[in-house]
């Protein structure tokens, strides 16, 4: 490839069979690679392609598909290693609106899925474009383009002419669309991680012959583990390490291997890297730690040059313990314990602290990575993996930064309907953000965004390890509840008052039983037990009678789950019972639908699972918060599943078209970007149907005088005042608004008082008139430049920055996304009639929310928007004040496939 056709915009993405193909838009030095691409061509893939077998065809298609680009002609090419392996066009003709297809794949490529990616991108192109149409000409017997269109997922027509076919192919995305790309997404993603996951064969590059090198110690954890496939060691100095057979270089193995380990000096990386590509190996993991910007860059340009999909840098290494693979690529020390859950980490120490505790508590690990840098394969991978592996169910993250979060999110929201994933919200404060932006060499993102992120897929997040592992201890063993109401159950008084206010912090309620059920546990407990929850069972409880007492509340339906705390007392030592076994001992049916958790005070463990002989556990904590979170955490994902999955909310009225005008009008003006105006902020509210009090902008005395008359009305109604200027921004800090303004006087003096303090600041000013009192609320909408758009909530009016009540969810919003976020401030039993007062009017802050995400996502030049203060009252919600900022950027196209 000459530097100039390098220099192209290049794109990397997977095709079906899991292997890399590079798309990017052609250039004139492209020519002989064209021209050799159909010379190469059989026979019928020319006719298909040109509709007659003529080479002459190929050189002329050559010609104009290499030229300079012309207005409304794009072409792209997808290249395999060094090979070029497709080509797909369009140009436009009379209507610029609609524009011919072309596509054309090298012979031993067919059924890969080379053409329907080059179409995928050139549907991304051609929307950007303004095109919103394809046509295609396509021979009635070219049965494989019929299927490749049919299957894109976009609605096509055709109408047939003799031996030729004519499509109409509309490019407007729909979930439809979304959903096809997803699935071929998913597919391509799954078999480029068999040579990661499921190698016949393995090279450690860097096993050294002296204790102590890590290369050596993945050898030694591979042949531990009694890998399944060939195992090859690359040493230039040896002959053998660890009785495994070594070689001077990759190139001379006996035959490529599928997966290559990585662990030499951090110069040699992107050369060792290089050599694994021409000899054929499909994947890597590179150990290695220290590369620089420049070597990471070189490394990750070979793995995409050569297909091979990457570990790492700067990584623990990968495990898959299936019975037919037991790989354990790692230089952790042990061998992960077979099991069910799927681990993802970034940092080495926390992997090795979670494989720890899954093996100590019995749980396992089915697969496991760490990340490292993340340069490649990254969380969203894995959890496609585990969604199809058959063996996984449940999945832990610990992931310090997002390179593609709505990929992930769309992921994580299926995955998370058939598994729980955990992850923890790690970088909480600006001191975690810094060490986690150093440690992974990716800026980590804001807390509220990640929540957002984490609540609308339905992650559950903890915010410590142990409280992860807490948590998977609990969803490992036991069935989700139905509710928060938690029964406990202690033969200590105090420990029971402990168990009570642990479930109270973790926001759990703690019922009284009901009377009936009083009666029957009574019947139950030794004489001077208490029944009313929590329920004391006294010292002198016995296991058959502490196991009735808990199968009668767990069959009840008075609660949702069972907390028993135990404490050792002399009594139950002088008679041998072991009232822990009361837990795990009753196979009454209750317990397969209610949750039982056990607090065992005495025990050294922050979490065990007690194991019945018939194979069931039931976690025992060691102090009850820990109990209390994790059944939190449980029912928090119970209430997720249970929620309906909504749809993208489309708000009535709403003029894209106009608002796409108005945007580059201002853009144009300002290329920098900048605030709106207050009267273009107006217009672009007024596009989306955002409810805002009446206004006038004025420049003068005078003219705000006579805007006061108008906007005052019949009712003669108070107005305010408000400066403007490309500077102010906050306006009451500057003392800007001047309120209760009720006469001509008072309207001249307050227009006089803001120019003679403010000066040449204000460049005007808005009169208004005073709404009516109601609750003061924000509503926005902030650009996040690694999430998208993020549509926040919450308490407003000028103290909003200090009391920080506010919750956000990313866009687009759905139905569902929209009352939770309107639920989810600590304000918002103020909007449902706090006190005896009249509720506000939900649906008018419904239909606001769902217009600002509508805009939010329509214009990824919108930077921020907040309209501050929003009014709500029983009979609306009008905003009173609203801000806008733009900056020149293109959005993303989230349904685009590929590689980062």
């Amino acid at each position: 490839m000459t530097e100039t056709a390098a220099a192209v915009r290049t794109v990397c993405a997977l095709l079906a069979d899991g292997s890399t193909a590079r798309l990017r838009p052609a250039c004139p030095e492209d020519r002989e690679q064209v021209l050799r691409f159909y010379d190469d061509m059989s026979a019928d893939n020319l006719r298909s392609r040109f509709f007659v077998v003529s080479r002459r065809s190929g050189e002329r298609a050559a010609e104009r598909l290499c030229a300079p680009g012309a207005p409304g002609h794009r072409t792209l090419v997808a290249l395999h290693g060094d090979r070029l392996i497709g080509v797909a066009e369009y140009e436009t003709g009379d209507d610029p609106t609609t524009a011919e297809i072309a596509l054309a794949v090298a012979d031993d490529f067919h059924h890969r899925g080379v053409g329907t990616l080059l179409l995928e991108h050139l549907v991304h192109t051609a929307r950007e474009n303004g095109i919103v149409a394809f046509t295609a000409d396509v021979l009635a017997d070219n049965h494989p383009v019929h299927r490749v269109l049919a299957d894109l997922g976009l609605r096509i027509t055709r109408r047939y002419d003799g031996s030729t076919v004519h499509g109409v192919i509309r490019l407007a995305p729909d979930e439809k669309y979304r959903f096809a790309v997803d699935l071929r997404g998913r597919t391509a993603d799954i078999a480029s991680l068999r040579p990661l996951l499921r190698p016949h064969s393995v090279a450690v590059i860097g096993a050294g012959t002296r204790p102590g090198s890590v290369g050596r110690a993945v050898l030694h954890n591979l042949r531990a583990s009694h890998f399944g496939g060939l195992l090859h060691a690359v040493n230039p100095h040896a002959h053998a390490v660890l009785h495994v057979p070594a070689f001077a270089s990759v190139g001379d193995l006996p035959r490529a291997p599928d997966l290559a380990v990585i662990a030499v000096p951090a110069a040699d990386v992107p050369e060792v890297a290089a050599q694994c590509g021409r000899a054929g190996v499909r994947a890597l993991v590179v150990l290695t730690a220290g590369l620089d910007a420049e070597r990471t860059t070189e490394l990750t340009a070979v793995c995409r040059h050569w297909g091979m999909r990457m570990v790492g840098p700067d990584c623990l290494g990968i495990a898959n313990t299936e019975p037919e693979v037991r790989l354990n690529a790692t230089f952790a020390v042990g061998r992960p314990l077979p099991g069910t859950a799927g681990v993802a980490v970034q940092s080495g120490g926390v992997g090795i602290a979670l494989l720890d505790g899954l093996s100590r508590l019995g749980i396992g690990v089915s697969s496991f990575v760490s990340l490292g840098d993340k340069r490649d394969v990254s969380g969203n991978d894995f959890l496609q993996w585990w969604e199809c592996d058959d063996r996984t169910d449940l999945a832990l993250l610990h992931v310090e930064s997002f390179g593609n979060p709505r990929a992930f999110s769309r992921t994580a929201r299926r995955v998370t309907r058939r598994m729980p994933v955990l992850t923890v919200d790690a970088g909480r404060s600006a001191a975690g953000r810094r060490a986690a932006a150093s440690h992974t060499a990716a800026a980590a993102t804001p807390t509220m965004t990640r929540r957002a992120l984490f609540t609308q897929a339905g992650i559950t997040a903890a915010r410590t390890l142990g409280e992860l592992l807490d948590t998977a201890a609990l969803l490992h063993s036991q069935p989700l509840p139905t509710g928060s109401r938690i029964a406990v159950i202690s033969n200590a008084g105090g420990a029971g008052v402990l168990a009570a206010d642990a479930c109270a912090d973790a926001e759990l309620a703690v019922p009284e039983l009901p009377t009936n059920l009083v009666a029957e546990l009574l019947a139950t407990l030794p004489a001077g037990a208490s029944a009313g929850n929590p329920v004391d069972t006294t010292p002198a409880v016995s296991a058959p009678a502490l196991g009735a007492c808990l199968d009668r509340i767990a069959a009840s339906g008075a609660v949702d789950a069972v907390l028993t705390t135990l404490v050792p007392t002399a009594l139950a030592t002088a008679v041998g019972t072991d009232l822990a076994t009361a837990l795990t001992s009753s196979g009454h049916p209750a317990r397969a639908r209610c949750p039982v958790v056990a607090v065992l005070l005495d025990q050294p463990e922050r979490v065990r699972l007690l194991r019945a002989d018939d194979g069931r556990t039931v976690p025992a904590y060691g102090e009850p918060r820990s109990a209390a979170r994790a059944l939190r955490h449980a029912a928090e994902r119970a209430r997720w599943l249970a929620r309906p999955q909504g749809h993208v909310v489309e708000p009535v009225g709403a003029d894209s078209t106009e608002a796409r005008a108005l945007v580059a009008e201002f853009l144009a003006q300002d290329p920098a970007g900048g605030w709106l105006d207050a009267r273009q902020t107006a217009r672009l509210l007024e596009c989306y149907g955002v409810p805002r009090a009446p206004q006038a902008y004025v420049t003068t005395e005078q003219e705000a005088v006579e805007a006061a008359g108008r906007v005052r009305g019949r009712s003669g109604a108070a107005v305010a005042l408000k400066a403007q200027g490309p500077g102010m921004v906050h306006k009451t800090e500057r003392g800007g608004v001047l309120l209760d303004l009720r006469g001509e006087r008072d309207v001249r003096s307050a227009y006089r008082d803001l120019t003679a303090r403010l000066g040449t600041a204000m460049t005007g000013a808005l009169v208004q008139p005073m709404v009516e009192r109601g609750t003061e609320l924000l509503a926005g909408v902030v650009q996040d430049e690694v999430f998208g758009a993020l549509v926040v909530f919450g308490l407003g009016g000028t103290t909003s920055e200090l009391l920080a009540d506010q919750a956000a969810r990313l866009a687009p919003l759905t139905d569902t996304d929209v009352h939770e976020l309107i639920t989810a401030p600590r304000c918002a039993p103020l909007l449902f009639g706090y006190r005896g007062a009249e509720p506000v009017d939900l649906a008018s802050l419904e239909a606001l929310l769902a217009r600002l995400s509508r805009m939010a996502d329509d214009l990824p030049e919108l930077a921020e928007a907040e309209c501050n203060p929003v009014i709500a009252r029983p009979d609306g919600s009008t905003v009173v004040d609203a801000r806008v900022r733009l900056l020149p950027r293109r959005a993303a196209d989230p349904s685009l496939r590929r590689l980062p």
